[in-house]
């Protein structure tokens, strides 16, 4: 019950945050570029959603966030806008990721008493300045981040000329389904690990390999976005400074966390002479 209860709660606050963000960029594109407007309403959104966490005294009323900001902005693009295949591609892929990430999130799911270890873990060494630390850190950062990330598609959708897709968008829209698969393998035998074992690491699949497989998945899935946008936008080659965000913040915050995390497991040491942070390619203890 506590379960549904929490289930029904944030879906009104994300689609009231939906709401805000859709409005305000109605008003906003009207007197400025939409690439600043969208960052704005954006922002507007992630503020909406922030307050919630406050109320519930629990940052991981954001996590969604993750997952449904590009769903909602890149659909919202689709109604207002002509889409061709060059839109369509990219947002196949967003809605094939975004779902798959979300539906994810909903299977792991506690309620709204639940809060990710890691803003306790924040919350506990920044004390009175943790909501600073919670709003830029946890709410601000990762938004501006996606943002960023998705903004690619976006720009298939607002460029003039139109832009056609081409080999290389179809190569790259490839990449992002095979990023996902990746993703959605990795979270399904970690799923599977945490039922059936009390603790440990799991030694099996894709995590046999690699520390953090669906880390991976998720920094390929954008880079495929990316690419996908500037093979037929060339021009536009820094687009692909989201998927870089995204990839340093994976590789500098997440994956360090992640695995001080794990460092108070005995033998993780061991494991991770043995197991590549990300890449699944097999490790002789040997490799540096």
């Amino acid at each position: 019950m506590k379960r549904i209860i929490g289930y029904l709660v944030l879906f009104a606050v994300y689609v009231l945050a939906a709401a805000i963000g859709i409005i305000s960029y109605y008003f906003l594109q009207r007197v400025m570029n939409f690439v600043l407007a969208l960052l704005i309403a954006d922002i507007a959104a992630t503020v909406f959603v922030f307050i919630f966490s406050l109320i519930f005294k629990n940052a991981s009323v954001y996590d969604p966030y993750w997952s449904v900001q590009p769903i909602v902005i890149l659909v919202a693009y689709a109604i207002i806008t002509s889409p061709s295949a060059a839109n369509l591609l990219p947002l196949i892929a967003v809605l094939i990721w975004g779902v798959r990430l979300t539906a994810n999130w909903a299977y792991t799911f506690r309620g709204l008493s639940y809060q990710d270890w890691r803003y306790t873990m924040l919350a506990q060494k920044t004390g009175r300045w943790y909501i600073f630390v919670n709003f830029l850190g946890i709410h601000l950062v990762p938004t501006l981040v996606v943002y960023g990330c998705v903004l690619p598609a976006v720009f298939t959708y607002m460029a003039t000329p139109a832009p056609t897709f081409n080999a290389g968008s179809i190569i790259f829209f490839c990449v992002s389904i095979a990023a996902v698969v990746l993703q959605g393998a990795s979270d399904i035998q970690m799923h599977i690990f945490r039922k059936n074992h009390s603790g440990g690491f799991i030694s099996n699949g894709l995590w046999k390999y690699s520390r953090h497989p669906n880390y991976l998945g998720e920094i390929i899935m954008w880079w495929g976005i990316a690419l996908a946008a500037v093979c037929i936008m060339p021009t536009r080659w820094w687009l692909m400074g989201g998927a870089l965000a995204n990839t340093l913040m994976f590789l500098f915050i997440s994956i360090p966390l992640a695995d001080g995390h794990q460092s108070r497991k005995d033998g993780f040491i061991r494991y991770k002479e043995n197991t590549r942070m990300l890449l699944p390619i097999y490790k002789h203890q040997s490799d540096e």
